[in-house]
């Protein structure tokens, strides 16, 4: 059976005769651009300079021929623009990190550094407005700078929050019909990220794309908003979903079935230990939203839908189920409550596990290689029992994981597949 088969089969809860692979292809299960590099170093790939395909996490290009000597089974469909607001079709520049490695970045990224020899990016690349994003000169990834205007509670306005959320052009539309079209010539399956449809996406709040972001663009009153100003939410929600169900309406249209899933939201509700919010609050504030999203994709496509959610999220699961998800991700085994076994009795039957493969905070990075390789096959053991698992690591390997564990993470994917 090919990819598109095994896939198939594991998105409707059938046994696979292998697990199903993904690394690369959303925002969420990709690997830091340094080990993408060694990656390559390690299977005799072709040295050159790896492009960066989401700057603001550094993530690097899981290419064809790493997709190949990898064995992973999906592929992406992106957005144009990254999370700068900086369009990827443009020409590439080399570009050299703090940690000595050369890689490819779009020509708007110029090395433009603060007093403290911080690495900053504007938005659009336009140096006239206030920079939205800083990698300390120590770091691997970038981090938003909040520039929140001052709050006047009379003069909240939901159209300030909504600035980025706008119908598709019919040029975006044609970029959506070629690049879905290229990505299903693969043979492999596809899951897209359309955008629009964030719903509090705590990383797209601060609005590192837009010059002048207005509304409430700070995490912490962010928050708090969702206590203080439930009314001015849901309103933002509401209008938001509205303009997110025409683009779906717009972008089926165009695409059909070139897709297989599609990202919806990458919300976060869990911390280590706890949740953000209660149920009740999900229940009133989310779930109706997310339910009309879910509804629509299911009523009038053949797509499956993914929601991302970090940290201790085993009590929403239930609510993730009738919110209509089919897939969630990245299934953070090492939260409070979150125990693979588990998670796969009580859920397995109505979600998919999109991760869960290797525990990204403790094992993956400071374990030895044969512990890395053990772990790895027990959690594919459990997860993929009758479908409902595709593998990925807990989030997104990040850099300076040893290349040794890596490595002996895919042997141990391979193994269990028989390769």
């Amino acid at each position: 059976m090919n990819s598109q088969e095994q896939f198939h089969k594991t998105i409707n809860h059938i046994q696979p005769d292998k697990v199903v692979v993904d690394f690369g292809s959303t925002a969420v299960t990709g690997i830091h651009v340094q080990v993408v590099e060694k990656l390559r170093n390690h299977y005799g790939l072709e040295n050159r300079p790896v492009k960066v395909i989401d700057p603001y996490q550094m993530l690097g290009e899981v290419d064809r021929e790493l997709i190949d000597a990898i064995g992973i089974d999906i592929v992406r469909a992106w957005n144009t623009d990254d999370m700068f607001g900086i369009n990827h079709s443009q020409p590439n520049r080399l570009f050299k990190t703090f940690w000595g490695q050369e890689v490819l970045l779009p020509e708007a990224y110029q090395p433009i550094f603060n007093e403290n020899g911080d690495l900053i990016v504007y938005p659009k690349g336009d140096t006239s407005v206030p920079p939205s994003g800083r990698m300390p000169k120590t770091g691997f990834f970038f981090d938003s700078i909040v520039r929140q205007e001052p709050i006047d509670e009379s003069q909240l306005n939901i159209e300030d929050n909504l600035e980025e959320f706008e119908l598709l052009s019919e040029e975006k539309l044609d970029y959506w019909a070629a690049t879905t079209k290229q990505a299903k010539a693969s043979g492999k399956p596809v899951i897209a990220t359309f955008g629009g449809l964030a719903l509090g996406d705590i990383a797209l709040v601060p609005a590192p794309f837009l010059k002048h972001p207005k509304g409430i663009r700070d995490i912490t009153e962010w928050y708090m908003s969702t206590i203080m100003r439930v009314d001015y939410m849901k309103s933002l929600f509401e209008k938001q979903v509205e303009i997110g169900i025409e683009n779906l309406k717009k972008l089926h249209a165009k695409i059909g079935d070139n897709i297989d899933a599609v990202f919806i939201c990458g919300t976060d509700f869990g911390t280590q230990t706890s949740t953000f919010c209660s149920p009740d609050q999900y229940i009133d504030l989310w779930l109706p939203y997310y339910r009309k999203i879910n509804d629509w994709i299911h009523e009038n496509t053949s797509w499956k839908t993914f929601k991302h959610s970090c940290g201790a999220v085993e009590s929403f699961m239930p609510l993730f189920i009738k919110s209509g998800f089919d897939i969630i991700n990245p299934v953070q085994i090492n939260a409070s409550g979150m125990d693979p076994q588990l998670l796969k009795d009580k859920y397995g039957k109505d979600l998919v596990f999109w991760g869960g493969g290797i525990d990204t905070q403790h094992v993956l990075p400071y374990e030895t290689p044969e512990k890395v390789k053990d772990e790895t096959l027990r959690l594919i053991e459990i997860f993929n029992k009758d479908g409902g698992f595709v593998f990925n690591t807990v989030h997104n390997v990040q850099a300076n994981v040893p290349i040794e564990n890596v490595v002996a993470m895919i042997d141990a994917i391979r193994e269990y597949n028989g390769n």
